[in-house]
């Protein structure tokens, strides 16, 4: 993960859920997580970048198993002082998963895909598809830009990423943070997935399909 954005976590650790407290997102989040709830019942989940388990206390709810993954280890014992009992939390990179094919049926990233390169995105779908195998349920679930509300966009780089500029504490993080279409999430999934359907509502998307 970027070293930039890993040290924005750290830094945001207090705050890093506001985004879910802001009443303009309420009637859209309660749907999203209806959708989430219902699409990973019984399911054994790994859920990638869970941060204090928000949508983790979500899926669990209705899942077999979840085991919830993140790389900030201070983020993880937040998390597991309220852990359902179906909740393993475990430190561990996105970008580095251990392989376990077999032992997930579905995998979930909570605003998490937004925050990867777009250069690096089919490697890591194929990193996913080698360390959990075919067939697997993926689920991502982002937030959507919305004039007034969203952080605005600071710069864009020559392979179309685009960066906001986050204060924490007197400090200012340059944080990765795209927002793509339904077209650009299609075809750049297109080789790595199948069954592709994409939810769009104000504030959030979500999109399921499943690992070739």
């Amino acid at each position: 993960m970027n070293q930039e954005l890993l040290n924005y976590y750290a830094a945001s650790a207090t705050e890093l859920e506001s985004v879910y407290e802001q009443p303009e997102r309420q009637a859209d989040l309660a749907a999203m997580k209806g959708r989430v709830a219902e699409l990973l019942r019984g399911h054994k989940v790994l859920e990638l970048a869970c941060g204090k388990g928000y949508w983790t206390r979500v899926i669990a709810a209705t899942a077999a198993s979840v085991q919830a993954t993140d790389i900030n280890e201070d983020l993880l014992a937040e998390a597991r002082r309220d852990a359902p009992a179906n909740v393993l939390y475990v430190q561990a990179d996105a970008f580095d998963l251990p392989a376990s094919a077999g032992r997930y049926t579905a995998v979930f990233a909570g605003l998490w895909w937004s925050h990867v390169p777009r250069e690096n995105q089919e490697r890591y779908l194929a990193h996913l598809r080698a360390q959990l195998g075919k067939d697997v349920l993926l689920v991502l679930l982002d937030d959507c830009y919305v004039d007034g509300t969203s952080t605005v966009i600071a710069r864009t780089d020559v392979e179309g990423n685009t960066f906001q500029l986050r204060p924490v504490g007197g400090e200012r993080f340059e944080v990765l943070k795209n927002y793509p279409t339904d077209s650009y999430l299609r075809k750049k999934l297109a080789n790595a997935v199948r069954e592709i359907r994409i939810e769009r509502l104000t504030h959030f998307w979500l999109l399921t399909a499943r690992l070739k």
